[in-house]
């Protein structure tokens, strides 16, 4: 843990999806859906059109082609430190979008630039020692009024405990529990910090009628993730 500043991904960009499909195999669906449900969650809470939009975090870019499905005449950003992850990106990027190479300690755009900034299953991949210099580098290029999103995988949740231990690419993940991460962006001056628990049960046919209710349950810390919705 003292050396380790970031977890290396670029062993694992080529074929990042099929093994992240293969450790959430049990929760009975895959990769895009959970993609998908993080952008439809912003998309509920953040009425905006034209804004601009960080992927903090971004690996191959795969919240792209959902982002637009919710934000169709915005801009997508996707900043990440594997170049491979990156490279995977440009390919497939659509003509608003822009992917850039990040060195790990300060976003490469200026002050108060973006709208929404999400960091979706990220920090647990980074030595904590980091957390608050990246989530004050977050603060600094958010617009005034702007939403940062910080969705991580729930510790309380023994499902989730269970993939990360398993997964290839979480071998050292080091899980964020939520009252940290609540205190921790406390610190900043962020008007609003509060925090929501997702993903209760599997989404198998048996837990279908369950699922609506998912809402209702989300102060309740017993969801596979958690977000933390921070408000400049």
């Amino acid at each position: 843990m003292n050396k380790r500043k970031f977890d290396d991904f670029d062993p694992f960009a080529a074929n990042y999806r099929d093994l992240h499909n293969d450790s959430i195999k049990i929760s009975g669906e895959e990769s895009n859906y959970f993609t998908k449900q993080k952008i439809e969650i912003i998309s509920t809470n953040f009425n905006g059109k034209n804004i601009k939009f960080l992927d903090f975090g971004c690996g191959d870019g795969n919240s792209e082609k959902f982002f637009y499905d919710f934000f169709p005449t915005s801009k997508y950003f996707g900043i990440d430190i594997s170049e491979k992850s990156i490279n995977i990106g440009i390919k497939s990027k659509n003509e608003n979008s822009n992917f850039s190479l990040f060195d790990g300690e300060k976003i490469p755009y200026e002050d108060d630039f973006f709208d929404i900034i999400i960091a979706a299953n990220v920090f647990h991949h980074i030595d904590f020692k980091l957390h608050e210099v990246l989530f004050s580098e977050i603060y600094r290029v958010l617009k005034p009024t702007g939403h940062f999103y910080l969705f991580e995988h729930n510790p309380f949740n023994p499902i989730t405990r269970f993939i990360v231990k398993t997964c290839a690419f979480d071998k050292d993940a080091k899980l964020l529990f939520p009252r940290y991460s609540k205190s921790t962006l406390r610190k900043l001056e962020f008007k609003t910090v509060q925090s929501n628990f997702i993903l209760f049960f599997p989404r198998i046919i048996f837990f279908k009628y369950f699922i609506k209710i998912e809402n209702y349950l989300k102060k309740i810390p017993l969801g596979a993730q958690y977000y933390t919705l921070c408000i400049k």
